[in-house]
């Protein structure tokens, strides 16, 4: 047995912080970068970490070398210590300002060097600035081709000509997915799943057979193929192409999709029961970086031309409870989507942030001419073209707390409106909350927007009953550990707990009306396959049925993820 005596002694406070050497900067602006006041308690750690390097960029030496003084260091020196107060002064040495001079890349065998190159921020003849570099190994992160834990940055310095080179080493990692799948219900029997999705394509070489490897690679360009069946019973073909940089200059994204969703009622097409639900189109999509109110935030319009049939298809209703069996119906409408991200790994994030809003408008076909009694009109006319507006914001927030431990926090809020209320809300593009997403997407072919919810299947929200919901909101907060980060199979587990639910309309509208659920999760992130994983929540708020036992069984639920992290 050992006995330890520990003598703390005494706390110490800051006293006088003063500046000498300082002449690029007033000694004023110095002490409030450093924001350390005269009777704070003395802290090494703090002092060091606002001196040198801060993540959130408040820091002495980022102000520097942002400006270009690479050179520059700050000696923290303790003058006096009077009674139990000390006096810091702080001796700098600016130095001259460097310049880069080269920019080399080094280690990518796959991606073309100028899809790097274009999203890098520091230039050969800028003046240094660590930010520049910070910001440069975000943006190549985010790429998704490169193993984050091995990217390296040299800085090799030429003291005599005051320049530096900036070297970024990188490691190319596996980016493209495939997806193959099969799932089965005893309603729709087996659903298989074929996709594959190149997200380092290039299109001009594609004549090139020496580059097919299996397709031409390394412009940066993404082309995705998927395809999902089983037989007549249901269909579903979806295609698209998207250049990130169009025209080459602007960090400018174009993309063109295309889509073919089939299902039916029955299996048998001679069958009295036979009906189907159908929708094909186009999308047109533009998206741009934007530079103020900074270069995070981005902007994106989709120009969605769909149409929409129903033959036998008992499924929609509108709000005045009509059930709706034919007819062809038009969604023409924009999507705008403005947002603000500062997420690097797309993997695992561990810092950073995602903001957005965006609105789906369609225009409003009932206010151009006289008014009308639409109770008096066939459901399947009064809709024939569809007229809406439906907004969506979305916040997702990771902080890194101690060593790997990553905490999350995410909120959505969905809704969908109406032009003119003698109109109503449209009986499509509504939301169906709960379940995992994967086992109930088919929904999302019907013309329903799936929401996944932990801990709750589709039939324990009520506004999923008759029609759908028209506003959802979900709150969800995790604690993330990784257990490897190897880009060849990245797996990470998980605790959450998550507040959810579905209504039908603004009156109905509670935020804080939820239902909740806690539980664990693991997922795993394989380049070939995206990710696959499962949660497993506990639904607190979950009404059992009369006369089921009080289990912990019979209040949880597993959720199956597959290839993609469901809404």
């Amino acid at each position: 047995m050992i006995h330890m005596d520990i003598k703390e002694g005494k706390r110490y406070y800051f006293r006088n912080i003063t500046w000498k050497g300082n002449s690029i900067y007033e000694s004023r602006q110095l002490s409030t970068v450093l924001g350390i006041e005269k009777g704070d308690i003395y802290n090494q750690e703090l002092l060091d970490t606002r001196l040198s390097y801060s993540p959130d960029g408040r820091d002495v030496s980022s102000l520097y070398m942002d400006d270009g003084y690479l050179f520059f260091n700050v000696d923290p020196t303790e003058i006096a210590v009077i009674g139990d107060s000390i006096d810091i002064e702080m001796r700098i040495f600016e130095g001259p300002q460097a310049t880069i001079d080269k920019v080399i890349i080094k280690g990518n065998d796959r991606t073309n060097e100028h899809v790097i190159r274009r999203e890098l921020r520091t230039l050969p003849g800028q003046k240094f600035s660590r930010s520049d570099i910070i910001r440069s190994q975000r943006q190549i992160v985010a790429l998704g081709y490169f193993n984050p834990e091995n990217l390296g940055i040299n800085t090799p310095v030429n003291f005599q000509r005051g320049t530096v080179d900036i070297e970024y080493t990188l490691e190319e990692k596996p980016s493209d997915q495939l997806e193959l799948s099969a799932g089965y219900s005893q309603f729709s029997g087996v659903i298989g799943t074929l996709g594959v999705t190149f997200n380092n394509f290039s299109l001009k070489n594609i004549a090139k057979k020496e580059s097919w490897n299996p397709l031409p690679q390394g412009d940066g360009q993404r082309l995705s193929l998927r395809i999902q069946s089983n037989g007549r019973f249901f269909q579903a073909y979806n295609m698209s192409f998207t250049e990130p940089w169009l025209g080459g200059k602007k960090p400018t994204s174009f993309t063109v999709a295309g889509y073919y969703n089939k299902v039916s009622s029955s299996f048998d097409p001679t069958s009295q029961f036979y009906g189907f639900f159908a929708q094909g189109g186009v999308n047109l999509g533009l998206g741009t970086r934007l530079n103020w109110p900074d270069d995070n935030f981005v902007i994106n319009a989709v120009l969605n031309l769909q149409n929409l049939r129903v033959s036998n298809f008992e499924e929609f209703f509108t709000d005045r409870g009509e059930r709706i069996r034919e007819g062809s119906f038009n969604n023409f409408n924009l999507n705008v989507t403005l947002a603000r991200t500062t997420i690097a790994d797309p993997i695992f994030p561990r810092e950073g942030s995602k903001f957005s809003i965006s609105g789906q408008f369609t225009l409003p076909y009932s206010l151009f001419g006289p008014e009308k009694d639409y109770s008096e009109i066939d459901p399947a006319a009064r809709y024939r073209f569809l007229e809406y507006h439906k907004w969506r914001i979305e916040a997702d927030w990771y902080k890194t707390i101690v060593d790997k431990l990553v905490f999350r926090a995410t909120a959505k809020l969905g809704i969908l409106g109406n032009y003119n209320s003698n109109l109503g809300t449209v009986p499509f593009e509504r939301y169906r909350v709960g379940g995992d997403g994967l086992t109930n997407q088919f929904q999302s072919i019907t013309g329903f927007e799936i929401i996944s919810s932990r801990g709750y299947a589709v039939t324990d929200i009520a506004a999923n009953d008759v029609g759908g919901a028209t506003i959802f909101n979900k709150y969800t907060l995790e604690l993330r550990y990784p257990i490897t980060l190897n880009p060849n199979s990245s797996i990470y587990v998980l605790t959450f707990a998550q507040g959810i639910n579905a209504f039908k309309g603004l009156s109905n509208f509670n935020p804080f009306d939820l239902k909740r659920s806690a539980g664990v999760g693991v997922r795993v992130f394989l380049p070939m396959f995206g990710t696959l994983g499962f949660d497993y929540g506990v639904g607190f708020d979950k009404l059992l049925p009369a006369g089921t036992a009080n289990t912990l069984k019979n209040y949880g639920a597993f959720n199956i993820i597959l290839g993609f992290e469901p809404e």
